[in-house]
């Protein structure tokens, strides 16, 4: 192995932490060619509940049998950087469970658009986080006009 200054190791990312960003991207594919709204938010959730599995997988410590938490808890605790992002999805759980549910009317299209706007981003953030050589690339497909980017 060289020590060439400017040299960096190369990371390496766990199969089960590449398999879960695999299945974000499908998740995120599937919410931007979603034609309802209900679909756009479901899908662009469970993108972003795998893109948290992946940080959790990687980055979160043993703990000893207690209640039941949600990948948005461990989130939190494996990643603080990521804590706020861990907030606004947990928030969306419920109307997912409604959607899931058979509620469709629960999801208002700006909503929805917001959302998977929100998982892209979210995405993009763990990618980086996860392999920050790998670059990030944008998915292709979201829908002409989707509103609620964050500035």
């Amino acid at each position: 192995m060289s020590n060439e200054a400017g040299a960096r190791a190369q990371v390496v990312v766990p199969a089960e932490v590449r398999r879960l960003l695999a299945r974000a991207d499908a998740e995120l594919v599937a919410a931007a060619l979603a034609q309802d709204a209900g679909e756009r938010f479901v899908h662009a959730h469970l993108g972003a509940l795998r893109a948290a599995a992946a940080v959790v997988a990687l980055r979160a410590r043993p703990v000893r049998r207690g209640r039941a938490r949600s990948v948005w808890e461990q989130l939190a605790d494996a990643e603080p950087a990521l804590a706020a992002w861990s907030v606004y999805f947990a928030s969306g759980a419920r109307v997912r469970a409604a959607v899931d549910a058979g509620r469709f009317d629960e999801v208002d299209p700006r909503r929805a658009d917001e959302l998977v706007a929100c998982a892209e981003d979210f995405r993009d953030e763990v990618a980086m986080l996860v392999d920050p050589d790998a670059g990030v690339v944008r998915l292709r497909g979201r829908r002409p006009g989707a509103s609620g980017r964050r500035g």
